[in-house]
């Protein structure tokens, strides 16, 4: 399917690409950051090997889980034995983590420039880095929320102080039977604010980070546009890639830069409007500096 579609084709050198990013940065009208799981993979948050058995050998050594994220699909026995997997889950990546050098470098490398960021990532670390609020769109949700897993509205609730509580109180790879979150509407278990179905909660801000995307987009759409790719895999191309590409097809004023190591690609015909680095983030982005 994509072998006819995409190519990985680059006739630059390593400095070349460097130098052609370091003009587009500084000459853009405006940048689009498209930010996948690569960027905080390079930040170190990885959901295997050391640091997956770091926090979660006991629960790989009882149900087999390999991975922080196939663990968050299964199907434990009880909510006291969910709820412990999932605070040490979110509390592992939203509260006990500081700001990964490649999301502090990518902030140097904008800050006073007219951008926007679309992230696929939940971890909040774009917050933790300095990153405008205003400025930034999470389309698939945040750890550090909840929602009614029904959901009977559409409202999220932050959750911090339970999550820690919940570090702190568990035994066994089980949490008090208290502490299991319910709605305060319906009384049925919340879950976390995740998109990974259609029950997923788009609320309030969610809307309103929506729109300020869509603005974003009208106000540039025909100017000139550094659509920044950093870390998108292939689970979810029709959030980040897919429109990044359509629109730089689109605008023959505008630059499409991809940086992902193992997956830098682009449209086939766009090839001169294209910067691919199959390298990782963190060492482009540094270099870029």
């Amino acid at each position: 399917m994509f072998s006819k579609t995409w190519t990985s084709k680059s006739t630059e050198g390593y400095s070349q690409k460097i130098e052609r990013l370091k003009a587009e940065l500084q000459s853009a009208d405006a940048i689009l950051i498209g930010a996948g799981s690569g960027l905080s993979a390079s930040a170190g948050l990885t959901y295997s090997g050391e640091r997956f058995l770091k926090y979660f050998s006991d629960f790989h050594e009882k149900y087999g889980i390999t991975d922080m994220y196939s663990g968050g699909f299964y199907p434990f026995p009880s909510l006291e034995e969910y709820w412990a997997w999932w605070s040490r889950h979110i509390y592992y990546n939203r509260y006990d983590v500081t700001p990964g050098k490649p999301y502090s470098d990518l902030l140097e490398l904008v800050k006073g420039r007219n951008y926007f960021v679309l992230t696929t990532n939940v971890d909040h670390q774009f917050q933790l880095a300095g990153f405008d609020k205003a400025r930034l769109f999470y389309t698939q949700g945040d750890y550090g929320l909840w929602q009614c897993s029904e959901p009977c509205h559409q409202a999220t609730y932050d959750n911090e102080a339970v999550v820690r509580r919940m570090i702190v109180e568990q035994v066994d790879m089980r949490v008090p039977s208290e502490l299991i979150p319910r709605c305060p509407k319906c009384g049925k278990p919340q879950t976390p604010n995740l998109r990974c179905d259609d029950r997923f909660v788009q609320d309030a801000g969610w809307y309103a980070a929506a729109r300020r995307y869509e603005d974003f987009l009208h106000r540039y759409r025909n100017s000139r546009i550094l659509f920044l790719e950093l870390g998108v895999g292939g689970n979810t191309p029709g959030i980040i890639k897919v429109p990044f590409l359509r629109m730089t097809a689109q605008n023959p004023r505008a630059t499409y830069a991809c940086i992902n190591l193992g997956e830098a690609i682009t449209m086939r015909g766009l090839e001169a409007q294209s910067i691919l680095f199959d390298a990782d983030i963190g060492k482009v982005l540094s270099d870029l500096k």
